[in-house]
């Protein structure tokens, strides 16, 4: 009897338990739905790599959103035109950073110069379609509705028009933030990066208006995966910075519309992740998967100065493809926590044979030759960011000990016919480049004659050396010889 009476009390406990943990979670959406807003305030929208200001403890408010469709022709990396489809004319779109409880009144207007209707799917909206029943609106008009935030994460947005493939394809997606309330822990350095592939009808690197492939779409072969509409995005001039001791907040998005990302910064681990950009916490994450659709939100300090290598970790769309951005620290060196090169030597283990690419025979000619030294350079700094800037550096700095710098180089100046050879058949062996000795591998290039003559031209014109031009026929010679 007395077995059965703690059973029955058992059971008891555990369901009032189950329904009190019930009527909380009811409670607490009640509660969240019921949040007054006091006032009105116009949004901060801003376009990447900018986010608006934090929250803070600010109370709940009714928020005004208003937000452009803009059909512009953009540049998806050097001499490649595209016309993208945009939010506020950025890709990704403008970001929205509200809070748990606000009341956002969402006016959407699309451009009377654009082509096409367009609505907007937020993935933070409770209601039909993400707010995309509501906001599909036709060019020189707008549409106006409004909706609660009532969950805190990081969320895509994206437009839903037929064929909703093409509209996210061409840049419609972007960010929302919903905070919770009393905001999000401070930190130093806030960015917005958004991960996209893009599908043209020429192939990686053809120049010229592309326009956009449906075919290579449905297949999933894209032409080009970048952060932030473009390749080199956040590279060079446009890299992130940060000090030493800093506390950085990266919102990371995926607009797809097909490839998953493997978000990794290659030298930094990340104290935290928002896994998809919600309430669960995982720490000291090296690479986190980022949905098509989806979002993270990552934090780290950096603790040591240098350019850290942003990138998408299916490696190829990286240094091939152009998921690849640069944040740039500065500060005092910790040798405690990295020490440099401490000594040098030389390891081959398979063997001391120049590392060949496909032969020559499979190498195909540009099929838009460079008809001025502008255009020579613009098409040289197309090759030399996909086929160069990994071990050469964005500025042709180097890195020291292992690839010698082509800024300045004594070496590179002194002989224009032994650099197309170098980049024509590859080098191994000692070399010495402004008085410092290197001893590396550097592989053949898999380039046309035109495409060797422009990124030789693009890097004799930088960085301080001697302004050379090659041409198609002084690499045709060397070829010769």
């Amino acid at each position: 009897m007395k077995k059965l009476n703690l059973v029955l009390g058992i059971v008891i406990v555990a369901m009032l338990y189950l329904t009190s943990c019930s009527n909380d979670e009811k409670k607490e959406s009640s509660d969240t739905a019921g949040i007054p807003v006091s006032r009105e305030m116009i949004a901060e929208l801003t376009s990447p790599p900018n986010v608006p200001t934090p929250i803070g403890r600010r109370k709940a408010k009714k928020l005004i959103v208003n937000m452009e469709i803009l059909e512009e022709e953009g540049e998806l990396t050097d001499g490649v035109k595209y016309v993208y489809w945009t939010f506020g004319g950025s890709v990704p779109g403008s970001f929205i950073r509200t809070r748990v409880g606000d009341e956002v009144e969402f006016t959407l207007s699309n451009h009377p110069d654009n082509k096409l209707p367009h609505n907007i799917d937020l993935h933070a909206v409770t209601g039909p379609g993400g707010g995309a029943e509501s906001s599909f609106v036709a060019p020189g008009h707008e549409k106006t509705f409004s909706f609660k935030t009532l969950n805190p994460g990081l969320y895509v947005y994206h437009c839903a028009t037929a064929p909703v493939g093409m509209h996210i394809a061409n840049g419609m997606y972007g960010l929302i933030l919903v905070e919770p309330a009393g905001g999000l822990p401070k930190v130093d350095k806030e960015y917005y990066i958004m991960q996209g592939d893009f599908y043209t009808k020429g192939k990686n690197g053809e120049r010229g208006l592309q326009p956009f492939d449906m075919q290579k779409a449905v297949d999933e072969h894209a032409d080009y995966v970048v952060f932030n509409g473009s390749v080199g995005a956040l590279t060079g001039d446009n890299a992130i910075t940060a000090k030493v001791g800093e506390t950085i907040r990266l919102f990371v998005g995926n607009g797809g519309p097909n490839l998953v990302s493997s978000f990794h910064v290659i030298g930094e681990i990340f104290d935290k992740v928002h896994v998809e950009g919600g309430d669960l916490i995982n720490e000291n994450v090296q690479t986190t998967l980022v949905p098509a659709g989806g979002a993270a939100i990552v934090e780290f300090r950096v603790d040591v100065p240098g350019t850290f290598i942003l990138v998408d970790h299916s490696i190829f769309r990286a240094f091939n493809k152009g998921a690849l951005g640069m944040l740039k620290v500065e500060g005092e060196e910790a040798k405690k926590i990295y020490s440099g090169e401490i000594r040098e030597g030389i390891y081959l283990p398979e063997g001391p044979g120049i590392q060949e690419m496909p032969t020559t025979d499979e190498i195909v000619e540009a099929e838009i030759p460079a008809k001025s030294l502008d255009e020579q350079l613009e098409f040289g700094k197309q090759i030399y960011m996909q086929n160069c800037f990994a071990c050469h550096q964005a500025e042709g700095q180097g890195i020291p000990n292992a690839f010698p710098p082509l800024a300045n180089s004594d070496y590179l100046n002194a002989d224009v016919n032994r650099a197309i050879d170098v980049v024509v058949n590859g080098l191994s062996g000692e070399i010495t480049v402004n008085g410092e000795k290197y001893n590396s591998v550097m592989t053949k290039q898999m380039i046309s004659s035109d495409d060797v003559a422009n990124v030789l031209t693009y890097v004799y014109n930088n960085w301080g050396n001697s302004k050379k031009v090659v041409t198609k026929q002084m690499v045709e010679n060397v070829k010769n010889k």
